[in-house]
C-alpha cells in the first residue's frame, strides 16, 4: 500500500518535468483558441480579444491568490487543484457551443495556471535553497533549468496541437485535458504531502507582501520585463508588417527565441551566478531596452530585400530573449530575500500579478501607438522608443532597490 501514498521527499526534477508537461498541455491548445473562435464560433475580432484578454487576466491577476492559498494549504494540494480546474476549463472549451461557456472555460484555464504556477515556483525555491546550502546546484541554476524545460514544452506544444487541428478544436482541447489528467495522477504520487497548517486562511499574507516598500518597488520595476516580453506577440508582428513580411515569418522568429533559451539559458545562468543576481538584473533590463532601440534605428528606413528585411526583427528577438535569460532566474532567485519560507507563494504570486497588470495596462496604452510603426517613417520610431523607456527605468531602479542585497539576508 505504500506505493499508493504520496512521496515523502521532494525531488526537484519532478518540478522541472511538470513545467515541461504543463507547457505542452497549454501551448497545444491556447494558441489555436483564437482560430477556433474566429472560424468555428464566428466571433468578431473584438470578442476574440475579449475572450483572450479575460483568459490572460484570470491567470496573471489570480497569481497572488494562488500563492496565498499555497502558503496556507500547502503547495501540493493547490497544484493538484490547479490541474483539476484546468481540466474542467478544457472540457468546457471542448464541449461549449455558446459564448458564456467558452468564456468560462477560457477563464478556468487561466485560474488553473494561477493555482499551480506560484506553488511550483515556491517549491522550487525551497528545494534550490537546500541544494545551494549543500554545495550543489544553486537556486538560480534550478530556475534556469526550469525555464529551459518550460521552453521545450512551449516548442513541442504547438507542434502537437497542429497535428490535431485537422481533427477539430474539440480534439485539441480534449488532448490538452488528457495531458493535465496524466500530470494530476503523476504529481499526486510524486509530490510530498507536506505538513498540515492549522491556522485559518486570512488575507494577511497577501497584504504583508505589499507592506514592504522595497519589495513593492522591486515588483513595479520587475513588471516592465513581462510588458516587454509580451511585445513578441503585440509589437513583433507590427515590425514584420513594416518590413514587408507576413505571418509566416513569425514561426522562424519564435523558433529563434526558443532555440536561444534551450542552448544558452544554463550557461548564462552560471555566468549570472558568478556575477551575482544583484549586478545582473540591471544588465538584463539594459539588453531589453537595447532590443527596442535596435528596431527604432531601422524603423524610418525602407526595408531591405530578401531575408535581410527580417534583420531588425531578429535583432529584437535575440536581444530581448538574452535579456530575459539573464533576468528570470536572477529575479526569481532574489524573491526569497524579501520573503520567509511561509510566504514564498504569495511573494511569487505578487511578482506575476504585477507583471500581468503591467501587460494589461501597457497594451491598452501602446496598442494605438504601435499603428504608427506599420510603415517606414520617422514617426515609426516613437513607439519603439517609448517601449525602451520602461526597461531602461527598471535598470536604474534595480541598482537602487537591490543595493542592500549585496550580502545574503538571514
Amino acid at each position: 500500500m505504500t506505493l499508493l501514498r504520496p512521496a515523502t521527499q521532494l525531488w526537484p526534477p519532478v518540478l522541472l518535468g511538470s513545467q515541461f508537461v504543463f507547457n505542452i498541455g497549454f501551448y497545444a491548445v491556447v494558441p489555436f483558441l483564437a482560430i477556433f473562435l474566429r472560424d468555428d464560433m464566428l466571433l468578431s475580432g473584438g470578442l476574440i480579444g475579449l475572450v483572450l484578454g479575460l483568459r490572460t487576466f484570470s491567470q496573471q491577476g489570480m497569481f497572488i491568490v494562488g500563492g496565498a492559498l499555497s502558503d496556507r494549504y500547502g503547495a501540493r494540494v493547490i497544484i493538484l487543484c490547479g490541474c483539476v480546474v484546468r481540466v474542467v476549463g478544457y472540457l468546457l472549451l471542448a464541449f461549449g457551443y455558446s459564448l458564456p461557456v467558452i468564456i468560462a472555460g477560457a477563464c478556468l484555464t487561466g485560474i488553473g495556471g494561477a493555482l499551480f504556477s506560484p506553488s511550483i515556483e515556491a517549491l522550487l525555491a525551497k528545494a534550490g535553497t537546500r541544494s545551494e546550502a549543500q554545495g550543489k546546484r544553486s537556486r538560480a541554476e534550478w530556475f534556469a533549468l526550469f525555464a529551459v524545460c518550460g521552453e521545450l514544452g512551449a516548442v513541442l506544444g504547438p507542434v502537437a496541437g497542429a497535428l490535431l487541428t485537422g481533427m477539430g478544436f474539440r480534439q485539441v482541447a480534449l488532448a490538452g485535458a488528457a495531458v493535465f489528467v496524466v500530470a494530476l495522477i503523476v504529481l499526486f504520487f510524486c509530490l510530498p504531502a507536506g505538513s498540515a497548517k492549522n491556522q485559518p486562511l486570512q488575507i494577511t499574507p497577501w497584504w504583508t507582501t505589499f507592506r514592504q516598500p522595497r519589495f513593492v518597488a522591486f515588483i513595479i520595476a520587475w513588471s516592465s520585463w513581462l510588458l516587454s516580453y509580451n511585445q513578441l506577440y503585440l509589437a513583433l508582428p507590427v515590425e514584420i508588417q513594416r518590413a514587408g513580411g507576413s505571418e509566416k515569418d513569425l514561426g522562424p522568429l519564435f523558433m529563434l527565441a526558443s532555440g536561444l533559451v534551450i542552448l544558452f539559458q544554463l550557461p548564462l545562468a552560471r555566468f549570472a551566478r558568478r556575477v551575482g543576481a544583484v549586478r545582473i538584473l540591471p544588465v538584463g533590463f539594459l539588453l531589453i531596452a537595447a532590443s527596442f532601440l535596435s528596431v527604432a534605428l531601422f524603423a524610418p528606413s525602407e526595408p531591405a530585400t530578401g531575408w535581410l528585411r527580417l534583420l531588425p526583427a531578429a535583432c529584437f528577438v535575440t536581444l530581448l530573449t538574452t535579456g530575459q535569460m539573464l533576468l528570470v532566474p536572477a529575479g526569481k532567485d532574489v524573491v526569497p530575500w524579501f520573503a520567509s519560507e511561509s510566504t514564498l507563494g504569495a511573494h511569487y504570486g505578487a511578482l506575476a500579478t504585477a507583471g500581468g497588470c503591467a501587460v494589461l495596462a501597457g497594451n491598452l496604452l501602446l496598442g494605438d501607438l504601435l499603428d504608427q510603426a506599420l510603415r517606414p517613417s520617422v514617426a515609426a520610431m516613437y513607439p519603439w522608443l517609448v517601449l525602451a523607456v520602461f526597461p531602461l527605468c527598471s535598470a536604474f531602479a534595480m541598482v537602487v532597490i537591490c543595493r542592500p542585497m549585496r550580502r545574503p539576508r538571514a
